[in-house]
């Protein structure tokens, strides 16, 4: 299993990239936390933390687009590590300016989100160039994914660390400046300094001129209000069935699904489209989710939620590899930015529709929440099948010129291996 791993790990810059874009992203994978603890520390309201978190949130998802296109069109070492440095004042700013001035905290709280820098598209992107064979390259999508479940299960607890050994200021400064070292390390590579986008015709909508990308992004829209609906109904059920120490247990289960799942995804070939795939793992995903509204003892209930996380990491994995495929020639950076911001926004939905479910219904209609969102998303990616489908030829990626009249073909490998 670990055959396919270990290849994409020994592949030169592999280990840098993966390593630097994971450390460049933990101001943003530990946001929310590291607010909520600074702004308690300085005598503010849980309410005042939670805005806070959510125009950090907003900004970002409107950032991280934008940003992508600017790394399409100028390359990575010109946007991403300005970006990481002006993210990291901003909230060094707001460090050691506080709550006291709360327009001022509104302001560079916003701008350090909107300047996240979009590594996580960056690293996508870089990956056929690093490891040139199609299949290695659905591996790093999936290695990355599962990447992914790591940080956020690690950034807490590095969070609690620091606020121990210092503060809660130290935390937000010593987090953000990682975060620019590891944004460093990444645009200093030979990789990130000698990759260049496809060229490009010049459109307004950019990579959203994709109709097969837009029904990716409808679909995980729901995947994201599933993974947000959940938090809310797990918290609903631990208040009933040990408090925040069955909450954090079920939380950490949800990702320990996910890292199982994604890890044996990535360890093997996949025939077939990429499309007709993902509307199975959706499908298994929502599926999975169905037994958490048993609501059994809290350690059935942990058991249930690794269940709930397996198909996640998966269904993100095979996400990458699509939008590889649909992304317009010169737009895969803001392609993949994109779907993290649509994941990010369906999350945010998720966590919004799922307090007032809860308050009317308990904790049962909470966790059918996240079931319904998954069996939304695979109607969704059963309904535009048509124009999510595209057929390949000889390694070239073709999608019908009805869909797209500005693309007709993109090469993506030499190789004609397809997983």
């Amino acid at each position: 299993m670990a055959t396919g791993y270990l290849e994409i790990l020994r592949a030169k810059h592999a280990v840098r990239l993966l390593t630097g874009t994971l450390v460049g992203r933990l101001p943003n994978a530990v946001a929310s936390i590291a607010l909520l603890l600074f702004v308690r520390a300085e005598g503010g309201s849980y309410s005042l933390a939670g805005a806070l978190a959510a125009v950090y949130g907003v900004a970002n998802a409107v950032g991280q687009p934008l940003l992508g296109r600017l790394v399409d069109v100028h390359g990575q070492p010109r946007v991403q590590l300005p970006a990481a440095v002006l993210s990291a004042l901003a909230m060094a700013g707001f460090a050691f300016v506080g709550i006291g001035p709360l327009p001022l905290a509104y302001v560079l709280v916003a701008a350090s989100g909107l300047f996240t820098p979009p590594l996580e598209g960056g690293l996508r992107a870089l990956w056929p160039s690093v490891l040139r064979r199609e299949d290695q390259v659905h591996t790093a999508y999936a290695l990355d994914a599962v990447a992914q479940e790591v940080m956020f299960t690690a950034g807490p607890l590095l969070v609690t660390l620091c606020v121990s050994l210092w503060s809660e200021r130290a935390a937000l400064l010593v987090l953000n400046g990682l975060g620019v070292l590891g944004a460093l390390s990444v645009v200093l590579s030979r990789p990130s300094r000698e990759w260049r986008s496809e060229p490009r015709e010049a459109h307004w909508l950019g990579a959203l001129r994709s109709p097969g990308l837009l029904a990716l992004l409808a679909a995980f829209l729901f995947v994201g209000i599933a993974m947000g609906s959940i938090a809310v109904a797990a918290v609903s059920y631990a208040d009933g069935h040990g408090g925040d120490a069955v909450y954090g247990w079920m939380m950490a289960a949800v990702g320990l699904g996910a890292l199982a799942g994604g890890t044996v995804y990535g360890a093997r070939r996949w025939a077939g489209a990429p499309e007709r795939r993902l509307r199975v793992l959706v499908a298994l995903l929502a599926v999975c989710y169905v037994p958490l509204t048993l609501m059994p003892g809290p350690v059935s209930m942990v058991l249930l939620s690794v269940l709930a996380g397996v198909f996640l990491a998966p269904c993100i994995a095979c996400a990458f590899v699509i939008v590889d495929r649909h992304a317009p020639a010169g737009t895969v950076t803001e392609a993949f930015s994109w779907l993290v911001t649509t994941f990010v926004v369906g999350a945010s939905v998720g966590t919004g529709l799922a307090g007032p479910v809860v308050e009317a219904g308990g904790a049962l209609w909470g966790f059918a929440l996240p079931g319904v969102a998954g069996a939304v998303s695979m109607l969704v990616l059963l309904a535009t099948g048509r124009v999510l489908t595209a057929p390949a030829v000889g390694g070239v990626v073709v999608v019908s010129s009805e869909n797209d009249p500005n693309r007709a073909a993109q090469p993506r490998f030499s190789s004609g291996d397809r997983a």
